[in-house]
């Protein structure tokens, strides 16, 4: 009976705490903007428990969206931490219009975060 109570515990567990995944009642969303410019061709990425801008490229991050038409972006998350990410381009600067940016997120259960995600031509 024990070993069932406690089978029972862990999948409880499991099965509830989804923590650092998509589709919580959060929210991250936010618009792009390089300077005081809407960035309109724009991916913005995320890294699940992170609030640092983690080393690689882009492909170590677990989700991402093309911003629309006015540079928006939302992510439905769960409570937890991550690093949001934009990438995208600003053809009013010189070759080759790279712009980049990130910035750390902490998320509480059902909360909204909005903000603006500041990228810059690179080094």
């Amino acid at each position: 009976m024990k070993k069932v109570i406690a089978l029972f515990i862990v999948v409880i567990l499991f099965t509830t705490c989804k923590k650092n995944e998509i589709g919580g009642d959060c929210v991250i969303e936010g618009t792009v903007k390089h300077h005081t410019k809407v960035i309109t061709d724009a991916t913005v990425f995320l890294k699940f428990k992170a609030i640092d801008q983690p080393s690689g490229d882009t492909t170590v991050y677990d989700a991402k969206v093309k911003v629309d038409a006015n540079g928006y972006f939302k992510f439905n998350v769960y409570k937890g931490k991550y690093f949001v990410y934009g990438y995208g381009h600003d053809y009013g600067i010189p070759a080759p219009f790279i712009v980049t940016g990130g910035q750390g997120v902490k998320m509480r259960s059902k909360e909204t975060t909005s903000l603006t995600l500041y990228v810059t031509e690179g080094d």
